[in-house]
């Protein structure tokens, strides 16, 4: 069974920095592009960031450009979301999936990912 669970969520002030982990058990997925989806009370989930199948392209919602890093590690079973620069319209539920398609650019699309974390909370005061 597929399992995914988000941490290092949690409770900051503008400016500081959080680094959200995605530990993946049930299955290996090194041909798979993985992301990162934030949703704020009463908005629609959105796309944050994405890690191709290798961890060689990486993409971003220009929101979070310049200040949140995607990586991957070699063994393919752990996702990292690195955040600096928190702003408090970063506060949100954040999620990891993984899209199992192989596509040539990650999908941003959040219907398009297979396997989804429960999410963890990311809260950002001002």
């Amino acid at each position: 069974q597929v399992r995914l669970r988000e941490s290092g969520g949690g409770l900051v002030q503008a400016g500081d920095s959080l680094r959200l982990s995605c530990t993946i058990s049930g299955r290996t997925f090194r041909d798979s592009a993985m992301g990162w989806f934030r949703q704020a009370p009463g908005k629609a989930r959105e796309f944050v960031a994405a890690i191709g199948w290798n961890g060689a392209g990486t993409y971003y919602a220009d929101s979070v450009k310049d200040r949140f890093t995607i990586s991957r590690d070699n063994s393919e079973i752990t996702v990292y979301l690195q955040m600096n620069s928190l702003k408090s319209e970063d506060t949100a539920v954040y999620y990891c999936a993984v899209d199992t398609r192989w596509r040539i650019v990650p999908a941003r699309e959040h219907g398009l990912y297979d396997y989804w974390g429960p999410g963890t909370q990311v809260t950002v005061s001002s």
